[in-house]
């Protein structure tokens, strides 16, 4: 059995630390405006920035952790916490998507009295600290997963500033109020899918279920198309984390590779075959090469 072990690449630190630097100034502007305002939209939108300093605060660990060593106890790192954290995210989001659509009905029946001017100035603090982390990060680059996830934050979060926006300029120039509740479920509307996108790729990992995109029968096909190879079985593929996908599998080779000194050669072309030729990079493979008695000896035991 051999497995194949690569390092891991890290995001950019620096630049998702002073993205979290200026998200938590948003947050805490735009909690005071919803104290100060009474504005639903205002407080929902506070609500959304939260879950994404929660986010990009895991991302910044993650970034970090990535780049310490595998331990005897933890030999795939703090990856799994990745998935737990977005799980949790998740529950957060979902409970604030319940909040939204309840609160938001029952202002459009009782409308709030919410100063648009204020509204304004809170929305604009807002937008302007999405701006700056969007160039931030643009600036920084990578295109790893957690520098991607966190551009995608912040950008949800300038929509959500420009919804507060809009909705103060409405009350400011027209005085109805229930502009507030409708910024607020345009807002909600934007935290329910990724709610649910997240939802479910955390789940996927969680369930250890197959990679999305990827077809073990292909990945069977193209092992059975290796030289020297007889079967395949035992074949394996899930994710420790989101961007850790890894398989293992049970390959029967021809007895005459483990005398002749073949065998190390049918483990790098197995081993390059998955790696390269798939959707998703399985560059985390384990296999155990088995000659076809092994097999027979195996069903044994297993029966």
């Amino acid at each position: 059995m051999h497995e194949h072990d690569h390092g891991h690449g890290g995001a950019p630190t620096r630049a998702l630390a002073v993205v979290l630097a200026v998200t938590v100034v948003v947050l805490v502007a735009e909690v005071a405006g919803a104290l100060l305002t009474g504005s639903l939209a205002l407080l929902v939108d506070a609500a959304h920035v939260l879950t994404d300093v929660l986010g990009l605060a895991l991302a910044l660990s993650a970034a970090r952790l990535a780049a310490r060593a595998a331990t005897a106890r933890r030999t795939y790192g703090w990856a799994r916490a990745e998935v737990l954290g977005a799980a949790g995210q998740a529950a957060v989001l979902l409970g604030v998507g319940v909040f939204v659509v309840v609160e938001a009905i029952r202002r459009f029946a009782d409308p709030a009295d919410v100063p648009g001017p204020a509204l304004l100035v809170f929305g604009a603090i807002g937008l302007l600290g999405n701006l700056v982390a969007v160039v931030v990060l643009r600036r920084a680059g990578g295109a790893d997963l957690n520098t991607r996830a966190a551009r995608l934050e912040v950008l949800n979060d300038a929509f959500g500033s420009i919804g507060v926006l809009v909705a103060g300029l409405v009350i400011a120039l027209t005085g109805w109020t229930r502009a507030d509740g409708v910024a607020a479920l345009l807002v909600g509307a934007l935290i329910v899918p990724r709610t649910l996108l997240l939802l479910r790729d955390a789940l996927e990992v969680l369930l250890e279920s197959v990679p999305r995109g990827l077809d073990l029968e292909e990945v069977r096909g193209h092992l059975l198309e290796q030289e020297h190879v007889l079967a395949v079985h035992d074949l394996h593929a899930t994710r420790v984390s989101s961007a850790l996908p890894v398989l293992s599998a049970h390959v029967v080779i021809e007895p005459a590779c483990f005398r002749n000194g073949t065998a190390p050669a049918v483990l790098d072309a197995l081993q390059h075959c998955v790696a390269a030729h798939f959707a998703v990079s399985l560059t985390h493979s384990t296999f155990q090469l088995e000659p076809p008695a092994h097999t027979a000896h195996e069903a044994g035991t297993h029966a």
